[in-house]
């Protein structure tokens, strides 16, 4: 649900910033505003960072390969990390210099003073239609999550990104009708020199928001804890466990998660006994956990130590 979901939220925004970063462009070359030099970057940006997430999915599907045994399911995180790159560098640093040089060399809007404006509402509109679909697509999977939450804690990195890009998108282009229209009232450039700083100063942001977010899910993030609460109650459900003397999860990609446990069972049972008992256990995990695609069950014998309370012991060696 998740994947088709990104897709379908990453396409509409790669059509919606193709359209929009023409226009702009067409705008900033008949009135040279600096608000519309970055709007135009920033579009050619957004645009250029779906294709990337389009890519990351495409070479995340890949089946794994001996020097790659866990396959190629990061890649999308990859993916994404270079797309906050792109948005600070390319969009963000590059609006600021705009800024800074269209400040010390002021002039206002003299020629087609209508196009702007008429552009800047335009791409609102085609940009909100993008935005729409992105919320569409991840109230699918968002449940009752907050947006803030959904954002920091999706392991698909493609909805949050499409999301934050359309977000930061929309207010860009009001920070920039604010900048062009000031000038149109006033005359005096620096107006639209401001409008692009705000412009750069909003990218960074977001850029910087995605970096920390991504770098976290390309580190390895652990089951939420509602998950892992799921996985241990599927564990000691039945007969086979007596308990879980350890146990660690870790996303292998976005719908892949790796379980291993190590896991008391009876000193009385059989080898045939502990296999069919783990093949048990695994099945009650997936049916719980569906994502937990990866597990490692290590039968062990718990034993209580010397001294120690009855909850209290080791695993034999």
């Amino acid at each position: 649900m998740s994947t088709q979901g990104g897709i379908k939220a990453i396409i509409a925004a790669l059509l919606a910033n193709i359209g929009i970063a023409v226009t702009k462009f067409v705008a900033y070359l008949l009135t040279s505003s600096s608000s519309m030099l970055a709007e135009s970057i920033h579009s050619v940006a957004d645009a250029g960072n779906q294709a990337l997430l389009l890519l990351g999915g495409k070479r995340a599907r890949r089946a794994a390969t001996p020097q790659h045994p866990f396959g190629y399911g990061r890649e999308r995180y990859v993916y994404a990390f270079i797309v906050s790159i792109v948005l600070f560098s390319l969009g963000g640093l590059f609006a600021l210099y705009e800024a800074w040089h269209k400040w010390s060399d002021p002039h206002g809007i003299s020629n087609w003073q209508w196009v702007p404006v008429t552009v800047l509402l335009a791409a609102i509109v085609m940009e909100s239609f993008s935005f729409r679909t992105a919320i569409k697509e991840s109230n699918l999977v968002r449940g009752r999550e907050s947006w803030t939450r959904f954002i920091r804690r999706s392991k698909a990195p493609e909805l949050p990104v499409v999301l934050l890009e359309d977000f930061g998108a929309l207010v860009g282009l009001v920070f920039a009708l604010f900048g062009v229209g000031m000038t149109l009232a006033t005359g005096n450039g620096r107006w639209d020199a401001a409008g692009t700083a705000m412009i750069g100063v909003l990218l960074v942001t977001i850029a910087v928001v995605l970096a920390v977010e991504t770098k976290s899910l390309l580190l390895g993030e652990g089951a939420e804890p509602a998950d892992v609460s799921a996985i241990e109650q599927a564990v000691t459900a039945g007969p086979e466990v007596e308990r879980i003397i350890h146990m660690k999860t870790l996303y292998l990609g976005p719908e892949e998660l790796m379980v291993a446990a190590k896991i008391a069972v009876s000193r009385c049972e059989s080898a045939e006994e502990v296999a069919r008992g783990i093949d048990a256990v695994e099945k009650r995990i997936r049916a719980a956990v569906p994502v937990a695609r990866v597990i490692y069950l290590e039968p062990d014998i718990y034993q209580v130590t010397a001294g120690s309370s009855s909850m209290a012991g080791h695993a034999g060696s």
